[in-house]
């Protein structure tokens, strides 16, 4: 959660090279980088397999309530309510928060191994589900509501979704889909400088439909199949073009920071926060806002604070803050939500590796990678590329990592091994059975076409 300022003058962005800075100031050292893995999931009634409503003595402000008083999180209220929950005391850190349909996500802290993440995401499924369980509520890890119709769920009490609800629409048809339907887990990685950077946000850009087709999980659609292998992900072709995709110019010659930043400045805004509340400014670009040019606040200029906030309201596949955030796969089951820092890892913290990924993809063109991009989410593994398939282009990639990781844990002085953690994606590539294709067979095979199985066997 970042910290809120309501814009006293000595915060006041006075040039473009203050916004620069900022995503500048995020390069660290090799021995300071860290790993952040945050995933989402679909909370349900036990009882019906019904989605969770806010409100409630067994709703998702209940489950928040009941985990704050029982494990001392820190509660983050908005108008009163409590929206969501941090832990800087706790020896794993990290936050819980609210997605707009109730996806409730985890954003973990900043971690040295994936062992670390292991024993995060350990401690909170086991903190979560314990409170969960009392209140009748369970948890499933797939990339899109496999049963609800998007009128059947509840708006979470945050002001900022509303903006969002009330523009999506405008530019895509998929935008509130993707809201309220989608959960994904993500992981974030570090650089050391500005070329270090770009040549991880290229690779994590070229082989972002990659971990798409390893990660799909997201077969069903209001109970029935829907033809595709990640159906949050074709959710994400059509949601809002100015602040999704590719990021084709992060291909082009002088790529850096300020280019970046330009591309930013030009994406439509939704909001400012001032005096505690959300303020629906849609539209204007922050470029605008520098000029203290905002319609609905005319002369107010924007602190760092406000672009800190600008940054998180762009989709791309790779998204740069201080950080990159790889923002390509579905949520999963446990072992799966492991395999994605350990793919990362592997690949970008490591030199080998990373050159090994920037000498695979030299030669892709743009076409090559959109086509590639646009094609997974139906198609998956089985998705054709330059005379191979995406299958073959996934083993190529997994043996990087795993090269990655042993050179990674020569490195340490634990020499902790976390090549195991790649273990579940090699098995899907070997039997080019994805998660989807599982679930596929058993909604068709022992399920007999019952979407309410799927809740009893999958939960997490």
């Amino acid at each position: 959660m970042s910290t809120r300022v309501d814009g006293p003058e000595s915060l006041i962005i006075e040039s473009r090279d203050e916004l620069v800075g900022y995503l500048e100031s995020g390069c660290k050292p090799q021995s300071e980088w860290r790993i952040g893995t945050e995933h989402e999931k679909f909370g349900f009634n036990v009882t019906d397999n019904s989605p969770v409503p806010y409100e409630g003595p067994r709703g998702i402000g209940a489950l928040l309530e009941a985990h704050h008083n029982c494990f001392g999180w820190d509660a983050v209220r908005e108008n009163g309510k409590i929206i969501a929950l941090s832990c800087s005391d706790c020896p794993i850190g990290g936050s819980i928060s609210l997605e707009p349909g109730g996806q409730f996500e985890l954003s973990g802290a900043p971690l040295k191994t994936i062992h670390e993440t292991e024993a995060e995401l350990r401690q909170h499924l086991s903190q979560v589900g314990s409170v969960a369980h009392q209140l009748g509520i369970g948890f499933l890890g797939l990339g899109f509501s496999p049963k609800w119709k998007l009128d059947e769920i509840p708006v979470m009490p945050k002001d900022r979704y509303r903006i969002m609800m009330q523009y999506m629409p405008k530019r895509g048809s998929h935008g509130l889909d993707m809201m309220f339907r989608t959960a994904t887990v993500q992981v974030n990685m570090d650089f050391s400088d500005e070329a270090d950077m770009v040549r991880k946000l290229r690779v994590g850009l070229a082989l972002q439909p990659i971990a798409t087709a390893l990660f799909a999980s997201s077969p069903f659609t209001e109970g029935k199949l829907n033809g595709f292998q990640s159906y949050r992900a074709q959710m994400w072709q059509d949601t809002d073009p100015d602040r999704t995709g590719g990021l084709p110019f992060a291909f082009d010659d002088g790529m850096g920071f300020e280019r970046y930043v330009d591309y930013a400045l030009d994406v439509p805004m939704y909001f400012v926060y001032r005096d505690g509340r959300y303020i629906d400014v849609a539209g204007s670009s922050f470029r605008d806002f520098m000029s203290g040019k905002l319609d609905a606040l005319p002369g107010l200029r924007p602190t760092i604070d406000d672009w800190a906030d600008h940054l998180t309201t762009l989709f791309p596949e790779v998204r740069l803050k201080k950080f990159l955030e790889m923002r390509g796969a579905d949520a999963g089951p446990f072992g799966l939500l492991l395999g994605l820092p350990a793919l990362w890892a592997g690949l970008l913290y490591d030199t080998t590796a990373l050159d090994g990924a920037a000498s695979l993809i030299a030669s892709w063109t743009q076409e090559e990678r959109d086509e590639m991009r646009l094609a997974v989410p139906r198609t998956g593994l089985a998705t054709p590329f330059r005379g191979r398939t995406v299958r073959e282009l996934a083993r190529e990639v997994l043996a990087l990592a795993e090269g990655g990781l042993l050179r990674r844990a020569q490195r340490n002085d634990k020499g902790q091994d976390e090549t195991h953690m790649l273990r579940p994606l090699m098995e899907i590539v070997e039997t080019g059975r994805t998660e989807s294709d599982r679930l596929i067979a058993a909604y068709e095979g022992p399920w007999k076409g019952n979407i309410d199985r799927l809740f009893e066997s999958e939960a997490l």
